[in-house]
């Protein structure tokens, strides 16, 4: 009941977080329901047939069994002789318990947040972006080098370059391009999709004239067109194009002085050189040249005009005109077009209009109706995501003028919405849980023996994460380490239950608090250490994962491993002294004694524990 009952406030969660919450509470909860229904129907049926009088093993298996339980039993009177120390030490083992609770604050500092981790998708992306007005052939030199420098790496199997096009704006332009670069299986390679990319960058940094970058895809399909952090710097004053482009050039190089920062970048360019057409309505109308065939001349000969469609070998093809590019080089060519009038003469359109330079954004992104500039960039090595959010917040505040502002999007909207969650779904699971078994046990105060063991587990799992970011940046607290702790609050519910509950019966039989808790700790400590065990052996599997989805599994298995682990060991010794804590706070022996003088005197016994 407490595994199930730990899901239910994470299943009525809302937003992006909550759908990831739904899957594994909806997957675990319906998993140990039918677990349970196994354990209280089939599993007695299946034990009185296999089960059958004990036989001395004999040979190896015989050897090892009796090695085997002649060292439990070893451990299990140093186990007793520990616990028994500590059930009578309730004042230090509280103490210790306020020191382990402190402790958890304070490796939290060390173990940075983040949201969902970067996975390695088995492909990357590498954008490009030459100097403003940087013709398609200039493009496609540069591309060439940077397929050169791929072409270098084993780990990288197909490159597909579109040059002329960026994903991240969205728009074709000839300065511009973009690559979609697919890699080995996992199993083929080495390095990570992240490392290939951090390699990669620090080489395509040093292509002179274009800025380069490789990154990979977003965690989740759909938020974003890459992986890292995206922020809409906004012009909230209804200034120029320049004005927003050259505050943005301030805020990225003031953030790229940030340690937490590795790269941050925008496809925004606001003095691209452009050809200002400007028709001279009044002499069309003169001409009798109607102003709708003048802009459809127009649009036809310099960007295309689209006529019909036409079948062709069992294919359906798009027919287009447009002028040949000899004649779009430049507006001296402009002569070369004419415009019919009213009376079927051809006036040339040179006549008609006037062409002027001048400079202009070749795009412009609206984001909640103000002038937006889209910053993409990826967290330092070392760092987490929500460091790089924070580091870039002080940024804003620090150099953005009072009419700019700035709002999140794609992943880094979801992470900042998602920011402080965690916190409420866990303490809502473990009201549930006391909820639960203040029911089942049918008291308010026994259910606290029970949930004071939940720090230990959090302890574990947060000492494991900051262990193992010696070894990789890729642990740290994010949506997949607050599943991890609300599914070890059910665990080591679970843990504590197998004590508390035998010492309850034992308890409820006559013996004193003292006795009851130690006599349960001698019974339960084999199954406990099976229960830990078992478990523990059932996640190492998700620290050792590769492929697809991995940084998402060790993040969990290896929060899930600490916290079972640590509150495993802590536990076995600490929940028979919480037993009798409660049990002396709740006045547990005199309430049995008053409920025994009133059944001796006729009474009936309804006083509440």
């Amino acid at each position: 009941m407490a595994r199930v009952a730990v899901f239910i406030p994470v299943a009525a969660m809302g937003g992006i977080t909550g759908r990831l919450y739904q899957q594994f509470a909806i997957t675990i909860a319906v998993s140990v329901a039918f677990s349970s229904v196994n354990a209280l129907s089939l599993s007695p049926a299946l034990a009185s047939l296999l089960l059958r009088p004990a036989k001395p093993s004999r040979g190896l298996l015989g050897k090892f069994f009796n090695g085997f339980n002649n060292v439990f039993d070893k451990s299990s009177k140093g186990y007793m002789r520990i616990t028994g120390i500590m059930t009578r030490k309730i004042s230090r083992g509280m103490v210790f318990l306020l020191i382990l609770s402190a402790s958890i604050v304070v490796i939290s500092k060390f173990v940075p947040g983040g949201f969902i981790p970067e996975e390695d998708q088995g492909y990357l992306f590498v954008n490009m972006q030459l100097p403003s007005a940087a013709s398609l052939q200039r493009s496609d030199v540069i591309a060439k080098e940077v397929e050169a420098i791929l072409a270098t790496y084993d780990e990288i199997e197909y490159v597909t370059n579109a040059t002329g096009f960026s994903m991240l704006s969205g728009a074709f332009s000839t300065n511009g391009g973009f690559m979609f670069l697919s890699l080995r299986d996992w199993k083929e390679r080495e390095m990570t999709a992240k490392e290939i990319s951090r390699e990669l960058n620090m080489k395509l940094s040093k292509i002179p004239g274009a800025q380069i970058f490789a990154f990979g895809p977003p965690a989740i399909p759909g938020l974003g067109s890459g992986s890292g952090f995206t922020m809409m710097l906004q012009d909230r004053g209804g200034n120029s194009p320049e004005y927003l482009a050259e505050q943005a050039m301030i805020f990225m190089r003031a953030a790229m002085a940030r340690e937490e920062i590795a790269s941050v970048f925008t496809t925004y360019q606001a003095s691209v050189p452009q050809k200002y057409m400007d028709i001279n309505r009044d002499k069309a109308l003169i001409a009798g040249v109607s102003l709708n065939d003048l802009y459809t001349t127009i649009g036809a000969f310099l960007g295309g005009y689209y006529v019909n469609d036409f079948n062709r070998f069992g294919r359906l093809y798009k027919a287009y005109i447009q002028a040949e590019p000899e004649y779009r080089l430049d507006e001296s060519k402009i002569h070369n077009f004419f415009v019919k009038n009213a009376e079927g003469t051809m006036v040339p359109l040179s006549a008609l209009v006037t062409v002027r330079d001048i400079n202009g954004p070749e795009f412009t992104n609206r984001f909640n109706l103000n002038r937006s500039v889209e910053l993409s960039g990826a967290p330092a090595k070392g760092f987490s995501s929500i460091q790089a959010l924070n580091a870039l917040e002080e940024v804003a505040d620090e150099v953005l003028p009072p009419d700019m502002g700035y709002e999140w999007s794609n992943m880094s909207y979801q992470e900042k919405q998602s920011s402080g969650s965690g916190s409420i779904v866990f303490v809502f699971a473990l009201v549930f849980v006391f909820l639960i078994l203040a029911a089942q046990y049918e008291s308010w105060t026994l259910p606290f023996s029970i949930l004071l063991g939940t720090p230990f587990a959090v302890f574990g799992a947060m000492l494991f994460l900051l262990l193992a970011r010696i070894f990789s940046e890729s642990y740290e607290s994010n949506v997949f380490t607050q599943i991890s702790l609300v599914m070890l609050i059910a665990m080591a519910a679970k843990n504590a239950i197998l004590i508390v509950e035998f010492a309850k019966m034992k308890f409820d039989e006559g013996m004193t608090l003292v006795e009851a808790a130690l006599e349960s700790a001698k019974l339960r400590f084999r199954p406990i250490l099976m229960t830990a065990f078992s478990f523990i052996l059932g996640v190492f599997p998700l620290i050792v994962a590769s492929g697809a989805g991995s940084e998402a599994r060790k993040v969990m298995g290896m929060a899930l491993l600490g916290g079972m682990f640590i509150a495993t060991l802590l536990g076995v010794f600490l929940y028979p002294m919480f037993f009798v804590l409660i049990g002396r706070l709740g006045k547990y022996e005199q309430k049995r004694e008053l409920a025994a003088s009133k059944e001796s005197t006729g009474q009936s016994d309804n006083t509440p524990r």
